[in-house]
């Protein structure tokens, strides 16, 4: 019992001199020359903000990818700021533009929000881009007319997209209805009138060479669109699309049955 003394004085002695060791050597360590990561509230830097929460669908610089070119500045001529931050901050319900804003469930403060609303106006924007020109408004001021909107679309759009908007070799399909089921018809109205120039579509002046859209024509046309989205969102497949799919899963289990023989 008297030798277990000695010893325990021995691992205290150890200890303390262990913990005195790597205190001096975290003290002869280098300092970092790296910054110190930033919490993700406290960012500041619009490069950073767009690339982080908008690159990812607008593309990188603003140059458009699953969703439209934010770096067009006939889209920044027609929406205005207080529009674009609602759009930032709200979202759009009913299509796949989340909130980022953090009283919405996002990850941004208003600090954030408007730091990304105004760069893209300031990076992006050119005040003057439709001096001269007569451009619509950028939301729908009356109904439209549904049959009106498909002489429109006639007369505009099917060189592109095909009679029925089913599209062509020069222009993709817009009455697809996995697209109407993940667009708005603020967000068909904004195409019309801005065009998407990173996919060569025009605005809504040069589909027909010196015949711009009229408000009420863009109106009518968005409303024809409109008519052809499914009607359930959440499972957009026409009855044609079903019909297909039932024809094609019961040609596969006749095969089955012709080669297992039943």
């Amino acid at each position: 019992m008297m030798k277990t003394k000695p010893i325990r004085a021995l691992s205290a002695l150890t200890v303390v001199s262990l913990v005195m060791l790597a205190g001096c050597s975290f003290l002869n360590r280098e300092p970092r020359t790296d910054p110190e990561p930033v919490a993700p509230n406290r960012i500041s830097d619009f490069d950073t903000l767009y690339a982080q929460n908008c690159a990812g669908c607008h593309g990188a610089q603003g140059r458009g990818g699953a969703a439209i070119a934010l770096a067009n500045p006939v889209y920044l001529a027609i929406a205005d700021q207080t529009t674009m931050r609602n759009v930032v901050a709200d979202g759009v319900h009913g299509t796949s533009m989340p909130a980022f804003a953090q009283r919405a469930g996002g990850m941004l403060t208003d600090q954030q929000v408007d730091l990304i609303t105004a760069g893209i106006f300031s990076h992006w924007g050119q005040k003057q881009i439709l001096d001269g020109a007569n451009p619509p408004s950028y939301a729908a001021k009356v109904a439209g007319n549904v049959d009106h909107g498909q002489v429109v679309f006639g007369t505009y759009c099917a060189s592109c997209h095909g009679s029925e908007g089913a599209g062509t070799p020069k222009g993709s399909a817009i009455t697809n209805d996995s697209f109407l089921a993940l667009v708005s018809d603020q967000g068909l109205r904004t195409i019309v009138i801005t065009g998407r120039p990173e996919l060569g579509a025009p605005d809504w002046r040069s589909n027909v060479s010196g015949h711009p859209m009229t408000d009420q024509e863009i109106t009518d046309v968005v409303a024809w669109l409109a008519s052809r989205r499914a009607q359930n969102p959440g499972q957009p497949y026409s009855d044609k699309n079903d019909a297909q799919g039932s024809k094609a899963q019961h040609s596969e289990k006749s095969e089955k049955s012709d080669v297992n023989g039943h």
